[in-house]
């Protein structure tokens, strides 16, 4: 399985992230524009002037400068910074892309355990079919979690600590490991009346291979006297946010190996109840969350009850839940209707992980996964940010795009913080280039036609753009509105497209006053025309800067501003 599992992780593509499909996007639009402005500048100009060579020379020197060269740079110098800020909060950044992505997360999907709860598995009791406490059961639930080889995990490791056992009298002969089709565990023990196969997993799936239970020791009735009762008091405990587990026992009176074909017409011993307390903090963290516009959704192969019961206590009590089995019925299509009014999904298998996630993104959704076990991989590939915690086991670990260091809530608000800050601040860098570019390709392109020399030199251009940008730059480091961090944002190049004409347009009329002072106030030579503009597109460049930081008076910028 997990042979199978790797391979089918190295045959996954990755997807590019939404701030690389969006970018992507945005360099096309300037990339149609600066094709249309080459063009419309070398037929004007050759027609105007008569100089086609000239025209061709105008119209590439205009695409050139139009094309915010220095993007793919500044745009890293963001991200590193804003992962560099992340670093220092406890959350190591694998892809950088993301440190934006995480800041136009709309959905997050988490486990229960050791996510919103402690991940700290407390054996509370074992009980008989009768609901009395057994030491019998608790004595056979420790045979078998001592001697299993397989999966590390809480349960077991309570049952191992919950007290010092003497199993001098006892060996271990063989192991069916667990799985998560069987939901079973079963070990083959020689026990001093002879060997033992001892069964411990999902309360109904240890029903479905007994056929009898054990309401006195060694006196077991049929099953079916005491099935009602032992789902009745698995329904009261689950309801209570107690995770329980079945256990039951053969003895097998040869042979030292045992198969799946094995467990068969067991006798059913009784339940072992565990309790995972929820963290401290968590109504809070999850309410700061809900407050800034993230929907946390759970997402856990526990039991339908156990997980609506830790959904209402974080707040969840909507009522809105959904198992695995529901999940299997449905197609993608039906999925991706359902997903957005689904608070909780339980027993969720962990093939079912990567269709809820992709559901989500359907949905229009950008998604945050946070997972540490090796199933939770192919989840973690699927989501728009991957997340695991440094505890995790390697496969999730490597699948994962961000690495908490501590396997907390409250940190990773920390990091929505931070993604909506280097959100904002790339696409104030974003604002300025595009609409400073085009306003002054649009003012050259039109003093072009009626000035018989060009206005600016190409190397005038590509200075211009290298001088603009120092001070753009510093935008990576600069404080943002608290209405950027309220809520998640995503890339509108619609907007940036309506920004970019009506800015720039703007700019151009000033640049336009210029060439006029310039030419009739002025009566400036070819060179000194050249240089006047020169200085004035630097120093406009650099004072917009401080109009554009923020969509408040910009007087008031610096003592309203917040980190």
């Amino acid at each position: 399985a997990v042979g199978a599992l790797g391979a089918a992780l190295a045959a996954i593509d990755p997807e590019p992230s939404p701030l690389q499909r969006r970018t992507g996007a945005l360099v096309a639009r300037l990339g149609v524009f600066a094709l249309l402005f080459c063009v419309v500048v070398f037929v004007a100009y050759g027609m105007v002037h008569g100089d086609w060579f000239e025209g061709a020379f105008a119209g590439i020197t205009l695409a050139i400068g139009l094309l915010p060269e220095e993007f793919p740079m500044v745009l890293a110098i963001f991200l590193a910074l804003g992962a560099f800020r992340l670093a220092r909060r406890n959350v190591l950044v694998r892809r950088s892309s993301v440190t934006e992505t995480l800041g136009s997360t709309s959905i997050l999907c988490v486990d229960k355990t050791g996510t919103l709860t402690q991940g700290t598995m407390h054996l509370e009791q074992t009980v008989d079919v009768e609901g009395r406490p057994s030491e019998r059961v608790l004595l056979h639930a420790a045979l078998n979690a001592t001697y299993e080889t397989g999966f590390i995990n809480p349960l077991d490791e309570a049952l191992r600590t919950h007290r010092v056992w003497d199993f001098s009298g006892y060996h271990k002969l063989d192991e069916v490991p667990y799985d998560f089709v069987r939901k079973r565990l079963s070990i083959l023990a020689a026990t001093p009346a002879g060997p033992l196969l001892i069964t411990k997993g999902a309360v109904e799936q240890i029903l479905a291979v007994c056929t009898s239970a054990e309401c006195e020791p060694d006196h077991p009735v049929p099953l079916d006297a005491m099935r009602d009762r032992i789902r009745e008091q698995f329904q009261r405990l689950t309801g209570q946010g107690f995770r329980v587990l079945g256990l039951a026992i053969r003895p097998m009176r040869d042979g030292t190996r045992i198969g799946k074909e094995h467990e068969a017409e067991m006798t059913f011993l009784g339940l072992l109840v565990f309790h995972d307390p929820l963290r401290a903090d968590i109504d809070a963290t999850v309410a700061e969350l809900r407050r800034m516009g993230v929907s946390l959704k759970i997402v856990t192969g526990d039991h339908r009850l156990v997980a609506a019961h830790v959904g209402r206590a974080v707040g969840q009590d909507h009522g809105r839940l959904l198992t695995g089995p529901d999940i299997r019925r449905m197609s993608d299509d039906a999925l991706v209707h359902q997903v957005n009014d689904i608070d909780v999904f339980a027993e969720v298998e962990p093939n079912q992980k990567d269709r809820i996630i992709l559901a989500l993104k359907r949905a229009g959704h950008v998604v945050g996964y946070i997972g540490d076990g090796i199933n939770d991989a192919p989840a973690l590939h699927a989501a728009d940010v991957g997340i695991s915690v440094e505890s995790a086991v390697d496969a999730a670990k490597d699948a994962a795009d961000i690495v908490l260091l501590e396997k907390n809530l409250s940190v990773l608000t920390e990091g929505v913080r931070e993604g909506r800050i280097t959100f904002a601040n790339t696409l104030k860098y974003v604002f300025m280039a595009t609409s400073a570019n085009f306003g002054n390709m649009f003012s050259m392109a039109g003093a072009s036609l009626f000035l018989p020399f060009l206005p600016l030199l190409p190397k005038q251009i590509l200075l211009t753009n290298l001088l603009t940008d120092i001070p753009e730059m510093t935008i990576a480091t600069d404080r943002v509105d608290q209405e950027w961090l309220d809520r998640p944002r995503r890339w509108d190049i619609a907007f940036i497209r309506k920004f970019m004409l009506t800015f720039g347009l703007v700019s151009s009329l000033f640049d336009y006053l210029t060439f006029g002072a310039l030419l009739w106030i002025l009566s400036a030579s070819p060179e000194q025309f050249r240089t006047g503009w020169f200085i004035e597109s630097v120093i406009s460049a650099s004072a917009i800067v401080l109009v554009i930081r923020t969509r408040r008076p910009f007087v008031t910028k610096i003592g309203r501003a917040h980190v």
